[in-house]
Parts: structure tokens; sequence; C-alpha cells
């Protein structure tokens, strides 16, 4: 009998109550996965707040130092960041402490990211018919390649970007930019856990594909009113300002049009996979 046949056999003869207690376990290790990464990051202070969290909030930091670079092979001092007009705060008792709790709980959940996601893939793939295995072939790594492609766009790009335009934007002179320690690490992880999370489009697409419910041509006639979707997501997951929303549109209208080629190419694959057996 074929291995296939065997494990979908085993899998009807579980249980719903089986599977209850299957996914708890599945659940428990990626959790204890992320409190694993999250004790880590408490024990590492200085790693974690001043080199990672603060870190945009220096001009000393990797992107702006770049941009200064590259406003002297440009001939011009317009990218060039010399100063962040802020200071960070803590205005409350428990400010610190519980910002030092939460962003290192947000660097357990990022570190552990791709072992959460194969413990639940684990207990999804037999599930599975043997050719939708096959086409899902790969889905931690793409998932998880995504994910930390979209973490570290959102920490070197669109957070310290956004920093710079927050910083220097002011309604009057006489209003300085004070900000508490809350408000700062929130926008920090907001945003990049946002980019993780939305860098995961043309995963999604890969899936409706399969599924039957998206087309090539379905997502070229409703182009203009996914771009108009895409600002209304970054203006959801990110600062109320035009600028972090710009910064992550932009990237998502390209993953857009990648997933329309994706979209193409599986229909491309299921069209010749189904002209096989007539030739």
């Amino acid at each position: 009998m074929p291995l296939d046949q065997i494990e979908d056999d085993h899998e009807s003869e579980m249980s719903f109550l089986d599977h209850l207690e299957e996914l708890r376990w599945h659940i428990v290790r990626s959790l204890a996965a992320i409190i694993v990464f999250g004790i880590a990051a408490f024990v590492s202070k200085d790693l974690v707040f001043h080199t990672i969290i603060l870190g945009p909030s220096r001009t000393d930091f990797w992107t702006y130092r770049m941009l200064c670079e590259l406003s002297v092979l440009l001939n011009s001092q317009a990218l060039c960041i010399e100063e962040l007009p802020f200071i960070i705060q803590s205005r409350q008792m428990t400010g610190q402490f519980s910002m030092h709790i939460t962003s290192s709980f947000v660097i357990g959940i990022i570190c552990a990211f791709p072992y959460a996601f194969w413990e639940i893939w684990r207990f999804v793939k037999p599930g599975l018919y043997s050719t939708e295995r096959k086409a899902a072939r790969g889905a931690t790594f793409y998932v998880s390649f995504l994910f930390m492609t979209g973490v570290f766009f959102g920490y070197f790009i669109v957070t310290p970007i956004s920093i710079n335009f927050l910083a220097n934007y002011q309604i009057d002179p006489s209003i300085l930019n004070e900000f508490d320690i809350v408000s700062y690490v929130t926008t920090v992880t907001t945003l990049i856990l946002a980019c993780g999370l939305l860098f995961q489009l043309p995963i999604v697409v890969f899936f409706l594909t399969k599924a039957g419910l998206v087309t090539p041509d379905l997502m070229r006639h409703y182009r203009k009113h996914a771009i108009v979707i895409i600002l209304i997501l970054g203006a959801m997951l990110t600062p109320p300002d035009p600028f972090s929303q710009v910064l992550i549109a932009v990237p998502l209208v390209g993953l857009y049009q990648i997933s329309i080629f994706i979209c193409k190419r599986v229909l491309r694959k299921e069209s010749e996979a189904l002209a096989k057996p007539e030739s």
C-alpha cells in the first residue's frame, strides 16, 4: 500500500479529540519556542534595547549612514540625516519594564516564527491530499523567507525613515518632540510586524489560485481596487502618517505584480499536468 494511503488511513482513524490533543502539543511547542527566544531577548537587554530597538532613534543607525553615503555619491546633502530632533522619555512608573517585556516578546515571535509555522504546518499537512502536499512543498521556507524579508524591510527601511519623518514633523516650532517609550516601542514593533505579515501576499495568492478563487485576469482587472485596499491596510497597520503608509504600499504593489506572475505560473502548471495523460 502506498505511504500516502497509509498516512491518510491513519489520519481517518484519529478522533476529533485526538486531533485537538495533537494540535494542542503543536501549539505548546510553538509557544515554548517563543518563550525561549523571548527570555533570551529579555536577558540580552543591552543588545535588544540599545542596539536593536533604540537603533533607529540614533543618527549612527545603518540606514542613516547608508543614506549619507548615497548623498556623497549624488553630491547632495538632501538625503543625509544628521539630526533626529526628539528625546525618548518614560512617563509611567512601569513604562520601561513593560516595554522591556513587550519588545522581548515581539523578538521572540520573530525569531521563533519559522519553527512555529513549521509546527502548525506539521499539523495541517497530514490532512492534505498527496497532490496538495506536492503543490505546497517548501511552504515553511517560502513563508519564513517572506516574513523575514518583510521584517528586515520594516526594520531597516520603513522604521528609520518613518521615525525621521515623525521626529522632524512640527505644527509649530514651540512644540518639542518628547516621545514616550511606550509610544516609541509600539510604533517600531507595529511597523516591523505589519511588514512581516503583509509580505505574505504571494503565499496567500498562491493558495487562492490553487483553490480556484483567483486568476491572473481577475487580478489584473481589479489591480486598481487592490492598490486602494493595500493603501487602506497600510493605514490600518502603520502609524497615522502618510509617509509610513506609502513606504509599505510601494513594495506591496510590487508583490501584487509578482503574485500575478505566480498565479499565472500555477495555472500553467495545472494545465500542463492535465494535458499529460492525453498525450
